[in-house]
């Protein structure tokens, strides 16, 4: 079923594994794992469910993503980023209503790998990413002001899940901030901002997890000042997780749908984002398809050991890399180590202050907010993006983050069409151009052409899309002249969709009523295809579709009487017409049409039909012979 689907692991192991890469990968699974327990355990609680959750999902996830993914360091499990997502779910369905999600999630990332969709993740907009990240950054920090300050709440208040319920609430719980959670928060922040100078080697986040814990139980601060651990309010099973599905219904899956997928998509960018930054640290390549086939697996195990959605994680990727990984094996030795530490050391993790663990989430908001990127984007992208930016990041911070992502893509979408439509012109070149300084230094100007009597050419510049056709129209419908033949210059319009078909027809329609012949020139392959499945090609007339001016020009003469001009052969106006020795004569100019038009042929054939393609045509073959090639089912 997936034939080109073949994991990195294996492809590792087949290049060859010596004894010397296992070493190098142990030592990196090592202290990667070790790194991984407090930042599991953190998000986990940060996302108000168990910690255990947590590193449930660092081993079973982090060891799916690295056997079945498609990169070769990718270390993988529970991210800050899916922190207000999961807190959200989690507030209003239960674990119940967050494990069906991340089931589906896991369903969708595995069907966007299938359908080979990792490159079009990659085009979420760049004003989009920053200002969600930036906007999940603030939450995580905000969320974790009441553990760093030891805020006690009154009996049965639960913590809202919005900001403004947030700052709402701690402002009322001021007066209960407890003075040595706030000093054991700040020496745990002081040692995470510090260490990393001394060395990177340990991180420097177990290392303020070690000392805030030993602070509080030599002193004994938990019982006497009232100190928050984690073995407060939770406790770390001892144990392996019991496999078992979630209850699902329908119902529930009709509902935690707009959550799932908003986890698939978040999920997708993340990973994929992380096997970027490690490629270049590396100089390696990942596959994207097969790494969301991994991370769809990854999430689709989670939740039946108890566990909740995991990516690729960044700076567990990097320091995977920085310590000398060669291959997966590290990320499967770092879920290896995380099950010995919960199985051995579980109930000692339960004596980690929580003002530690905010200190340690409060470092990992300021490192994922962006905000070098953030403020160059404010500074000087145009203004369309800095709208997409705040208000993804305002939407984020203050609403929903599906919301958020919903509207900053939809919001981008629309800047993008405006600013396509903006740049395409339409122009009568036969009027405007003939003095232009551009038009004159172009070999292929319409200034240095004889133009008969009669004879209008119009010229077209950009994508003929929904957003443009009313320029056109708006252009075509300008000129009071109803000449005998009206020429469509097309060489600079890349591709065409239905409206810019359906303009193509009324514009036809209207020169038949005025008596005027439609000739179109220059056309490119996507738009020759288009036109030509659409039916118009074959209204226009074959044999008025032409590769360039030249041959425009002289199918001009031919209607009006005119001796035909012999032009010496110029630069190809369009991609398709090559070596062809008489570009004015059509039958020679239409032979080559769509030759390498694979990208657009495989929209309508299968890949199959699409290598029996015939690479060369015979120079006498007309146009209609040679679509007949391309689309045998169109000879009825």
């Amino acid at each position: 079923m997936l034939p080109h689907y073949t994991p990195e692991l294996f492809k590792s192991l087949r290049k060859g594994y010596s004894k010397q890469k296992f070493t190098q990968d142990l030592m990196s699974g090592l202290i990667v794992g070790i790194l991984a327990l407090p930042l599991a355990i953190a998000f986990a609680i940060a996302s108000g469910v168990g910690p255990e959750k947590g590193l449930y999902t660092a081993i079973i996830a982090g060891f799916a993503i690295s056997f079945f993914g498609g990169s070769r360091f990718q270390i993988g499990g529970p991210t800050g980023a899916f922190i207000v997502i999961v807190y959200g779910i989690v507030a209003k369905y239960g674990y119940d209503g967050l494990a069906t999600a991340t089931l589906m999630a896991g369903v969708m990332l595995v069907i966007f790998g299938v359908a080979k969709l990792g490159g079009v993740i990659k085009f979420i907009p760049f004003p989009v990413t920053v200002g969600f990240t930036a906007g999940i950054a603030i939450i995580i920090a905000l969320g974790q002001v009441p553990n760093f300050l030891g805020l006690q709440f009154g009996a049965g208040v639960s913590e809202p899940a919005d900001a403004i319920g947030k700052l709402a609430l701690y402002a009322k719980s001021l007066m209960t901030t407890n003075v040595f959670s706030v000093l054991i928060g700040v020496v745990a922040l002081a040692i995470c901002l510090v260490w990393p100078k001394i060395t990177t080697k340990i991180p420097g986040s177990l290392i303020a997890i070690i000392v805030a814990t030993v602070i509080v139980k030599v002193l004994g601060w938990d019982e006497t000042h009232g100190v928050m651990t984690i073995g407060s309010k939770n406790s770390i099973p001892t144990g392996f997780p019991v496999p078992h599905l979630p209850n699902i219904s329908l119902d529930m899956m009709r509902q935690v749908f707009q959550p799932a997928l908003t986890i698939a998509i978040l999920g997708a960018i993340e990973s994929l984002l992380s096997a970027v930054v490690a490629d270049g640290m590396t100089g390696t390549r990942h596959r994207s398809n097969t790494e969301l086939v991994g991370q769809g697996i990854a999430n689709v195990l989670s939740p039946i050991f108890g566990g909740i959605p995991a990516t690729g994680a960044i700076a567990r990727t990097a320091t995977n890399i920085k310590n000398g990984a060669v291959s997966p094996i590290s990320g499967l030795v770092h879920a290896v180590i995380l099950l010995l530490i919960m199985l051995i050391f579980g109930k000692y993790a339960e004596m980690i202050p929580m003002a530690a663990l905010a200190a340690v989430l409060f470092q990992v908001a300021f490192n994922m907010c962006g905000y070098k990127n953030f403020v160059k984007l404010v500074k000087g992208a145009p203004k369309s993006d800095v709208t997409v930016l705040l208000v993804t990041f305002a939407l984020t911070v203050v609403m929903d983050l599906t919301i958020a992502i919903e509207v900053g893509v939809l919001l981008a979408a629309i800047f993008f069409i405006r600013r396509m439509s903006d740049v395409a012109e339409v122009e009568c070149v036969t009027q405007e151009l003939q003095e232009h300084d551009e038009e004159l230094a172009d070999p292929n100007n319409i200034a240095s052409r004889q133009v008969p009597q009669g004879v209008a050419v119009f010229e077209i510049m950009g994508s003929l899309f929904f957003g443009a056709v009313e320029k056109f129209k708006t252009a075509l419908d300008m000129t009071s002249s109803h000449p005998k033949i009206l020429v469509l210059r097309m060489r600079q319009v890349p591709s065409i969709d239905a409206a810019g078909i359906q303009m193509i027809e009324g514009l036809l329609m209207k020169c038949r009523a005025q008596g005027t012949q439609l000739l179109l020139s220059g056309v490119h392959s996507q738009p020759i295809v288009a036109l030509s499945k659409a039916g118009v090609l074959r209204d226009i007339g074959e044999q008025n579709v032409l590769a360039n001016i030249d041959a425009a020009l002289n199918r001009a003469r031919e209607i009006l009487g005119l001796p035909i001009v012999a032009a010496a052969p110029t630069t190809p106006s369009v991609d398709w017409e090559r070596n062809v020795q008489q570009p004015w004569v059509p039958e020679n100019a239409n032979a080559k049409i769509a030759e390498e038009t694979t990208e657009v042929i495989a929209e309508t054939i299968s890949e199959t039909q699409a290598m029996d393609i015939p690479k060369v045509l015979d120079k006498k073959d007309t146009f209609h012979s040679m679509m007949n090639k391309i689309f045998p089912w169109m000879k009825k």
